[in-house]
């Protein structure tokens, strides 16, 4: 069955099966291939992209219960005209290994949106789903902290 897709501005028409993940969905019928899949059950916040503006997890996410706009890493904003959350990122040095950021930073833009000065303890909650091996948690509120100053200041 064919199921038309909203993926970062683009409507797309993918003809698959409606429960297939909505990470393969992006990452092999759409080669968008920044949303990473790590655990497969929701558990880790790799693959974290926004239906409508809310951070899910794309991995058990049914195409076919997809019902709005997709936002990917790549749709947040480009290498030529990052985020200010991506800004802030690379400012704070965030990455080490790099394999869980892009879901760091699409659930990080989902707390912004939401609660656009976070306190830590709101940053800390918003973000215990989300993993990172390297531990660079300290580095990754402080990103966080710094693209809601910037933000906050334009």
């Amino acid at each position: 069955m064919a199921y038309a897709i909203t993926v970062n501005g683009t409507e797309h028409e993918v003809d698959l099966p409606g429960d297939v993940p909505l990470l393969w969905v992006l990452r092999d019928a759409l080669g968008l291939t920044g949303t990473k899949f790590g655990c497969g059950v929701a558990a880790c916040g790799a693959c974290t992209v926004h239906v409508d503006g809310q951070a899910v997890r794309s991995c058990v996410t049914p195409l076919d219960q997809v019902a709005g706009a997709v936002t990917t890493i790549e749709g947040l904003g480009t290498p030529e005209a990052p985020s200010a959350l991506q800004s802030a990122w690379i400012e704070n040095q965030v990455a080490q290994c790099g394999y869980c950021q892009s879901g760091q930073i699409m659930q990080a833009a989902a707390l912004l949106s939401e609660v656009p000065v976070p306190t830590d303890a709101q940053i800390d909650d918003a973000m215990a789903g989300n993993l990172c091996r390297c531990g660079t948690y300290p580095r990754i509120r402080a990103a966080i902290k710094a693209a809601s100053a910037t933000a906050s200041e334009g």
